[in-house]
């Protein structure tokens, strides 16, 4: 199933995250090893770029973070990112540069690419997003099936025992997700490839392709 592996998915030189994530084959094999990532990473972080308001929390100087917005450690919030009121960090998470998270957005055990946008009342948890990536206002990854058991990646009849509970979506670089979009836990969507509006996603969506209404996929032009 190479479709879903790192190096398909991820232009690995818009992340602090590249040499991390290069151990692996799949995105969500990475997902254990987030926290105690970005706490080795940000004791190697210069503290004449990067402030640390408090314990295992680093903030680039450039960065804005409104008054109202909560930073849980451990996390690095990258270089002109906006982390904006409300917004809620619960820990575990790299954000990259150039990025925006929204008011309510909530991140959990995640890695953010480069100029990725999750503006608005967006949940984003054991997710990686890909440089360039949107979430549309309301859209959300769900991490747990409701049944409790392991995520299972499923794609043209092909299926990987992931041997995880907590998976939320892998997207590729320059995905939009149209807004009030659920991504159900283990949904991969591949490079330059889009969501309708109001979507219930599952699966492997594959590389330029639409999600349209009802789950049809199919190719961009």
């Amino acid at each position: 199933m190479h479709n879903v592996k790192i190096t398909e998915l991820y232009d690995l030189s818009h992340t602090a995250a590249a040499d991390y994530l290069r151990q692996y084959t799949y995105p969500w094999e990475a997902l254990k090893g987030i926290s105690s990532f970005i706490i080795e990473l940000g004791k190697t972080l210069s503290p004449d770029e990067y402030d640390n308001p408090s314990e295992n929390v680093w903030v680039h100087k450039t960065a804005k973070v409104f008054p109202t917005a909560y930073l849980g450690a451990p996390c690095i919030i990258g270089a002109n990112t906006e982390v904006r009121h409300c917004a809620f960090i619960r820990g575990s998470a790299l954000v990259g540069e150039n990025c925006v998270v929204g008011n309510s957005v909530e991140l959990k055990n995640v890695i953010i690419f480069d100029n990725v946008q999750t503006p608005h009342y967006n949940y984003v948890g054991d997710s990686i997003l890909g440089y360039k990536s949107h979430m549309g206002a309301g859209s959300i990854t769900s991490n747990v099936k409701s049944d409790k058991t392991n995520v299972v990646i499923k794609s043209d009849g092909e299926t990987i025992e992931t041997g995880i509970k907590k998976i939320g979506a892998m997207l590729g670089d320059c995905v939009e997700v149209g807004c009030n979009s659920v991504l159900n836990p283990g949904t991969i969507i591949g490079r330059n490839s889009n969501i309708y509006p109001t979507s219930c996603v599952r699966g492997v969506v594959p590389e330029n392709s639409i999600w349209k209404t009802g789950g049809v996929v199919v190719k961009k032009n």
